[in-house]
Parts: C-alpha cells; sequence; structure tokens
C-alpha cells in the first residue's frame, strides 16, 4: 500500500505559485472624503480672512480718530474734539442722519451709541455747550471729564456693519 501524502505534500507537489500580498494602500491618491475636508477648510480659510480684512477696514477710521485725539489735549482745543466725533460719526453713519444734530440731540446720539454703563454726553451737556459756545473757553477738571467721554466714545461705540452705513446711490431722473 502507498504511503497516504499529507496535505502538505501536495501542495508541494502541484505548480502553484507562492502568495503575493498587494502592498498597502498609500496616502496618494488621496479619498474623495478628504478633498472636502481641504475644500471645506479652505472655504474657512478664505472667509476667515476676508471677514478679517473687512474688520480692520471699518476700524481704520476709528484708529485714526483715536490718534488725533491724543494730539487734542488742551482746552483751546475742546471744538476741535467734537469735530472729531462728528467726522467719526458721519463715517460710520448716514451724513443725512449726523449731520443735522445738534445740542442736546447731538450728545443723546452719542450717548446711543454706547452700552448703558459707559453712557456719559447727556449727563456732561453743560460742560459740553459751555465748551463749545462759551467765549470764554473750558475749566480744565470739566474739559478733563468731556475728553475722557470722547476717548471713550471713539473706543467703545458700538458702530454699525458696511452694509448698513454706505450711501445711499443717488437717484437718476430722466429729465
Amino acid at each position: 500500500m502507498a504511503d497516504p501524502m499529507t496535505p502538505n505534500d501536495i501542495a508541494a507537489s502541484l505548480p502553484l505559485a507562492d502568495v503575493h500580498l498587494s502592498p498597502a494602500p498609500g496616502i496618494w491618491p488621496l479619498a474623495w472624503g478628504w478633498w472636502l475636508c481641504i475644500a471645506a477648510a479652505g472655504v474657512v480659510l478664505v472667509l476667515l480672512v476676508l471677514k478679517l480684512r473687512q474688520h480692520l477696514k471699518q476700524q481704520k477710521a476709528r484708529k485714526e480718530a483715536l490718534r488725533l485725539l491724543k494730539s487734542l489735549n488742551s482746552p483751546e482745543q475742546f471744538s476741535d474734539i467734537n469735530l472729531l466725533l462728528r467726522q467719526t460719526a458721519m463715517t460710520y453713519f448716514s451724513r443725512r442722519d449726523v449731520a443735522s444734530l445738534t445740542g442736546e440731540q447731538w450728545l443723546l446720539f452719542l450717548d446711543q451709541q454706547l452700552a448703558e454703563k459707559h453712557r456719559g454726553f447727556v449727563a456732561l451737556s453743560a460742560d459740553w455747550q459751555h465748551g463749545l459756545f462759551s467765549g470764554k473757553g473750558i475749566e480744565q477738571f470739566a474739559f478733563n471729564q468731556c475728553y475722557q467721554q470722547a476717548k471713550l466714545w471713539l473706543t467703545k461705540a458700538r458702530l454699525p456693519a458696511d452694509s448698513q452705513h454706505l450711501p445711499a446711490k443717488a437717484e437718476v431722473v430722466d429729465v
């Protein structure tokens, strides 16, 4: 009787090639899910850069006004501080709304742009009116209070977004 062949003997006698494993998948080319993640990250990055540029552009006038305010540090320059506040307000708000404001209405407008805890223009109304319209000028203590209130407005005022303060386009009327 012949020796029974074991399975290993049978496999060795067959003309089979060795088993070759395929290589492990590489990182390239990327799967479509990764492309979606990269595209989403790119869109978010572009939106962040655009938002940052818009914010910096909007804050440019405010920073310039603060720089100019530092040079207006004497009671003789009190009307220049008011003018600086008005110019800054007209930069961010409609000229039609701001240019016509005077006296108490102007001071109330300035207060309305501040949070409740920072308001003080109406409370200092007598000092503002005296400083602007008196021939004698304003005392140093009152000037310092008004100066600090103007500085507070330039740093803390809630300014509208760009789309809210753009001047209205002039309508062309056919004649």
